[in-house]
């Protein structure tokens, strides 16, 4: 990749403007991979009660999304030190949470090691799956290289780097084998309503029914079969939800960077101003 161009004794950040990282998330598609990622997530029982049961997610869904949003954009777009203090919060609200299983009534953090892997893994690998299959040129290395790149950000929520998936073949293996921990109950069927029908005002609810709809649908089409086995629907054809995501992304991608990129909290633009123009996420940037 082309060397960029910095601004005397600026910050790249963690992962900096030649990192396949800073292309991928700059792209309009994340939003729809991020909800793929609560689908995914939710599909695991003792991760998804840290969620319904320390969080009011039904009544800030917004909040949530943006408060999730900002996290990675932070971590991709923002200084070092941003990066780390973003990091620091995230691990110490988990430390102080804890979850009880209802059957059991066994007490657990949201901070075991393999609940945050669970989470750290559905997040990044729908982020993955999603802009690659909706038509961003990524390569096999690239992908790899993507992964490899997130073992840095699994440090950031208090992951042991080395027990992390850092390539395809690793992230693979990983969902094998936890698939039979994996099960659509109450929480996950809590999960789904929310994101068919999320809360929202009453005027707003035809336009919920017409757009929001199709992008969660969208969304949860583009998990795996075995998901669609533990919800319990149809899985649809895959070369039907192939062709939907590359409409969906080509649709998106028209609108002009510097549009989408206005909205709060401007990460990218930020960036931008920090280290000069050159620092642009552009997917043509991949594979120079």
């Amino acid at each position: 990749m082309a060397e960029t161009r910095h601004t005397i004794g600026s910050d790249p950040g963690l992962f900096g403007p030649r990192s396949v990282t800073w292309q991928l998330h700059g792209d309009p598609m994340m939003w729809i991979a991020g909800i793929r990622a609560l689908y995914l997530q939710a599909l695991h029982p003792r991760a998804v009660r840290g969620v319904t049961q320390n969080s009011d997610f039904r009544r800030d869904a917004w909040g949530r999304l943006m408060r999730t949003a900002h996290f990675v954009g932070t971590t991709t777009y923002g200084t070092t030190e941003a990066a780390e203090r973003a990091g620091a919060r995230v691990r110490k609200i988990h430390r102080r949470l804890t979850v009880t299983d209802p059957a059991t009534g066994e007490r657990y953090g949201v901070d075991e090691p393999g609940l945050l892997l669970w989470v750290h893994c559905a997040e990044i690998d729908s982020y993955l799956h999603v802009l690659r299959r909706s038509g961003l040129r990524l390569t096999d290395a690239e992908a790899d290289r993507y992964l490899a790149e997130h073992l840095e950000s699994a440090r950031l929520v208090g992951l042991d780097p080395g027990a992390v998936p850092g390539n395809r073949a690793e992230m693979a293996a990983y969902f094998a084998r936890v698939r039979p921990d994996l099960a659509a109950g109450p929480e996950a069927r809590e999960v789904d309503d929310f994101l068919l029908r999320p809360p929202t005002h009453p005027l707003l609810v035809p336009a919920r029914e017409v757009l929001w709809r199709r992008v969660a649908h969208l969304a949860y089409a583009s998990l795996p079969p075995y998901a669609h086995e533990l919800y319990g629907r149809p899985a649809p054809a895959p070369a039907t939800v192939t062709r939907q995501l590359r409409l969906a992304g080509l649709l998106l991608r028209r609108v002009p960077a510097r549009v989408r990129w206005q909205l709060p909290p401007k990460h990218i633009l930020r960036a931008m101003a920090r280290l000069g123009p050159d620092a642009r996420p552009a997917p043509y940037k991949l594979g120079r």
